[in-house]
Order: structure tokens, then C-alpha cells, then sequence
């Protein structure tokens, strides 16, 4: 069997037979360092991410059950209450419209982006002080050799 892309001479050792003629190869590879530091900061940054993220969806959760009107006796509905009373920031009577709906709405919807704000700054400044720059942004890298 022969290969159009591959010198067909013959070769004294095998792994010059593989090596292909052509255009350069493009290669794609994950650069993952083995330093404890880099993991431990990505670590943290990803729990601070997830923490965040929590605390935005149950805010989004309860607008979302105020506006469709669900039972306020519910045991879900007491639940999502108590914890977006818990993470709302003090911002329950920021904005006091007449309409329940839309006081929710503007006062957990503020919270919930102030949260994810949060977290992206909280990130964006532990990765800053804690790695060096070449760490900071290459998860990924796209080579030509």
C-alpha cells in the first residue's frame, strides 16, 4: 500500500517513513502546567463562579414566582423567599412601585446582576494578583509547525 502524502523511498529507520511531505500541520493543544499555585487559583475562582451564579438563579427564581403568582404558602415558594431574602444584598425596598411583580423585578434583577458583576471582578482580581501573566488567559493554544 502506498501513500500519495509520504516519500516512497525507502528509509533506514521506520520513523522517517511516517513524517509527511506537504503543507505544515496545523496542531491543537490544551497547555495545562503542573504548578499547584495555577490549580488552586482556578479552584477558587471556579467555586467564587459557581457561588455567584447560585445566588443570581434563586433571585431569578423568585421574580419568576412572583411574577406568575405562585402560592406564597407554598413550601418552594418560602424556600426561594427566605434565600433571595438572604442574598438580595439589601436591595428588598431599593425601588417601591406600587406593583408587587415589578418591585421584585427591578430589586432582585438589580441584586442578581450585581452578583454576577461581582463574581467577574472577584475573578478577574485573584487571577490578576495571584498568577503571572502568561497564566493568566492560555488555557488553549492553537500551533502551526
Amino acid at each position: 500500500m502506498t501513500y500519495p502524502d509520504r516519500d516512497p523511498r525507502p528509509v533506514d529507520r521506520p520513523t522517517e517513513a511516517l513524517r509527511p511531505v506537504g503543507p505544515p500541520v496545523h496542531h491543537e493543544e490544551v497547555v495545562e502546567r503542573g504548578d499547584s499555585r495555577v490549580r488552586t487559583v482556578r479552584a477558587v475562582c471556579a467555586v467564587i463562579d459557581v457561588i455567584c451564579w447560585v445566588f443570581a438563579i434563586v433571585l431569578a427564581v423568585h421574580i419568576f414566582l412572583v411574577i406568575a403568582g405562585a402560592n406564597p404558602a407554598n413550601g418552594f415558594a418560602q424556600v426561594i423567599e427566605s434565600w433571595s431574602a438572604g442574598v438580595s444584598l439589601g436591595l428588598r425596598n431599593l425601588f417601591t412601585p406600587a406593583n408587587d411583580g415589578l418591585r421584585t423585578l427591578l430589586n432582585d434583577g438589580l441584586a442578581a446582576i450585581l452578583w454576577l458583576v461581582i463574581g467577574a471582578l472577584l475573578t478577574n482580581l485573584i487571577t490578576r494578583i495571584a498568577l503571572p501573566a502568561g497564566e493568566r488567559r492560555a488555557w488553549y493554544r492553537r500551533t502551526v509547525r
